[in-house]
């Protein structure tokens, strides 16, 4: 069998409810809306393993969970013998592009094994070997030394233009990704490649040019989740960060703009993937590759008050994300919507099976093939994790004054208190439990509260179906708690 071409088309901090197709009635999605007609499947109930970048991106690209090796905070990366999914697919003979964030390896390190190519989006270099300016370029200006707080842990900016750095930089990558497509339809033969483009947007700050700012219609927006301050039983993390932020002194107008600009960043997301599909079936590559849309994890939008994200938060919002697969026309397919529990985690075994091989370590996903067919059942529970123990200073994110509009997150992880505590978040069926070390746990039955506002961890009706959930958790981090290496040490 003809090995695919296997592409990923990742979103920043895109939750799942802002896709059309998934029921936001204010989104403008048309390319990924189509695309499940005929040609793909959009799962649900996908979950990230980890809601922030970094340790989410350690996971989906090896299949493993992020408390297995440790990736628990932004600034511990990988090493350079842990597993990685681009370097097993190059070592397959696949010609591996890699376009856009990194958050996986250290910007000192030279890339040449992990991709034939690199190019990060702040311009059309080719830099899989680094430059010596080569690093993190930050995420544009917030602020100019005297601020409204509530303006600026926002993260809001509104209408950008096309000349703006923040603003330019998925096109960068976007055109990246076609010339690489134009340069491969002349060799096409030679190699199958694994085209890894992974943009910034919807990731804050908030902001978007024309057309797609001015698109979104206001009035068709979701309803917004009440304020963490006014609900019981909440983590004290959503509850801190809610209050230094200080957006509850907005009207619902202000919230509504922002809101309108996070899906008009969407939308802009769903262009660029049409564009990319368009390229696909210009050289007659489309029926021959395998594309996968999804998003590291999500972001709260203002939904209960707060903005952007949180290391240990799980509520959908943050937790639930896209995933569309469009697989080659070798592979059985029923399109449309799948509701199937499925994990970002799942995508190596899933990809690696498409090609034809074994992935040469231990790993913890179960390819999505059965579900891509059809099948409505795939996992019996998915998991996401984040948080530290107390004394865990390297977890801390230290350094951030008030003049940063990541103050009010990474702030509050400096607490010794209860907020930034290690937890981990269960789901089966329409259920969601978390485990909280150090503060109250968390019980959701989103069947009959699916915006997850009334904590029923002490209700006494639910008290078998904890104990099962406790149970399941157990079983869970015994089986994946470590890997042993694929390698005998001489003693």
């Amino acid at each position: 069998m003809k090995k695919p071409n296997i592409v990923y088309f990742v979103a920043d901090q895109m939750r799942s409810d802002s896709l059309g197709h998934l029921g936001n009635p204010a989104s403008i999605t048309p390319n990924l809306d189509r695309i499940i007609e005929h040609d793909g499947v959009s799962f649900s109930n996908a979950y990230c393993q980890n809601p922030v970048c970094v340790p989410s991106r350690n996971s989906f690209l090896t299949g493993l969970y992020p408390h297995t090796t440790g990736h628990r905070t932004m600034h511990f990366l990988q090493g350079e013998d842990e597993p990685n999914i681009l370097r097993v697919m190059k070592n397959q003979g696949y010609e591996v592009i890699w376009i856009g964030r990194n958050d996986i390896l250290p910007a000192s390190r030279s890339k040449v094994d992990y991709c034939d190519e690199y190019y990060d989006g702040y311009d059309l270099k080719n830099k899989v070997i680094p430059l010596e300016d080569d690093g993190f370029k930050g995420m544009g200006k917030h602020a100019d030394g005297s601020f409204d707080p509530s303006e600026l842990y926002s993260f809001y900016i509104g209408k950008g233009t096309a000349s703006d750095g923040f603003v330019k930089q998925d096109w960068n990558c976007l055109t990246s990704a076609l010339d690489y497509l134009d340069r491969k339809s002349k060799n096409f033969g030679e190699k199958p490649f694994f085209l890894y483009v992974t943009l910034i947007f919807p990731h804050p700050p908030y902001v978007c040019e024309d057309p797609w700012y001015s698109s979104i219609n206001r009035s068709k927006l979701l309803k917004r989740r009440p304020n963490a301050e006014t609900l019981k039983g909440k983590a004290s993390m959503l509850v801190e960060i809610s209050k230094k932020q200080q957006l509850t002194s907005w009207d619902e107008e202000r919230f509504d703009e922002l809101r309108a600009t996070y899906l008009a960043m969407v939308s802009r997301f769903d262009t660029h993937f049409g564009m990319l599909m368009d390229k696909l079936k210009e050289h007659r590559l489309y029926e021959d590759s395998s594309v996968f849309v999804f998003s590291d994890h999500g972001d709260f939008t203002t939904d209960y008050g707060v903005a952007e994200k949180a290391q240990n938060l799980f509520e959908n919002p943050l937790s639930n994300v896209p995933l569309i697969v469009k697989p080659a026309r070798q592979f059985k397919l029923l399109p449309g919507i799948n509701k199937a529990l499925v994990e970002l985690v799942d995508l190596s075994a899933t990809i690696s099976e498409m090609a034809g091989f074994e992935l040469p370590y231990t790993q913890f996903g179960k390819s999505l093939s059965s579900a891509i067919a059809g099948n409505q059942f795939h996992k019996d529970a998915v998991i996401c994790e984040g948080g530290r123990i107390h004394g865990e200073k390297q977890a801390m994110e230290l350094g951030h004054t008030e003049v940063s509009p990541y103050w009010p997150r990474l702030s509050t992880q400096y607490s010794e208190g209860s907020e930034h505590t290690k937890a981990i978040m269960i789901r089966m069926e329409n259920i969601k439990y978390t485990y909280r070390l150090y503060e109250k746990h968390e019980l959701y039955d989103l069947d009959r509260d699916p915006l997850e506002l009334n904590n029923i961890i002490d209700d006494s009706d639910y008290f078998e179906i904890l104990v099962k959930f406790k149970e399941r958790l157990l079983r869970f981090m015994i089986e994946t708690g470590d890997f042993v290496p694929n390698r005998r040490d001489v003693r």
